[in-house]
């Protein structure tokens, strides 16, 4: 075999090879993907008027301290903004599980008044009366905060700006199970197709109601 053909013969081996690397499943390839740059953290100054303040599934149960630190720290960025918001006048929407009670609320977070709180899946605009709701009160923005972030944070948020409702979620005020929920719901909410850029991210701390 002469060098040329040698050298063809190899160089077709390892293209084929790295194109198999290439092909292995996500679970194959699990331990070799490396976390993507954070997304930046917004600024947000939102008119009171034509913004809502979302507070999602944050139930006592759950929230316990000494049991679910990451949930507690949360209702503590959830109370931060909902204190501010009842200040300047922001409508604010509560929901709780599909089989829940208002009772269940976190003792921090508790509706007030006619504050409405909905019984929902993870898509809380799916099968409620969430949008009419907010279309009712001339809401045009919502903050998102709650439990779970993977699933009513994640999914709530897709589906407000899919009705052309701009979305923040500060991520102060949201949880799940784990960093790496938290991190992926982030990342997801920053970079979906189709709504990269329509989600912002902030914390209770970025947001002023005006």
């Amino acid at each position: 075999m002469n060098f040329h053909k040698a050298l063809v013969i190899g160089f077709c081996a390892a293209a084929l090879g790295g194109a198999g690397a290439r092909a292995a499943n996500i679970i194959d390839n699990w331990a070799n993907v490396k976390a993507p740059e954070a997304p930046k953290l917004e600024d947000a100054s939102l008119d009171a008027k034509t913004t809502a303040l979302l507070i999602l599934d944050f139930n006592a149960p759950i929230c316990v301290p000494d049991k679910n630190p990451r949930c507690a720290l949360a209702v503590d960025g959830a109370a931060k903004l909902l204190a501010a918001a009842r200040a300047k006048g922001v409508f604010v929407a509560y929901t709780t599980g599909a089989n829940g009670k208002s009772s269940d609320i976190a003792e921090k977070l508790k509706p007030i008044g006619s504050e409405p709180v909905i019984l929902a899946g993870s898509d809380k605009f799916y099968g409620t009366d969430l949008d009419k709701v907010l279309k009712d009160h001339g809401i045009k923005t919502v903050v998102a905060t709650g439990v779970a972030s993977n699933g009513a944070v994640l999914f709530t948020a897709t589906a407000a700006v899919r009705r052309d409702i701009a979305a923040y979620v500060a991520v102060d005020g949201m949880s799940s199970g784990s960093d790496y929920a938290d991190q992926m719901t982030a990342w997801q909410l920053a970079n979906s197709p189709g709504q990269a850029g329509k989600i912002k991210l902030t914390t209770a701390d970025r947001v002023k109601f005006n």
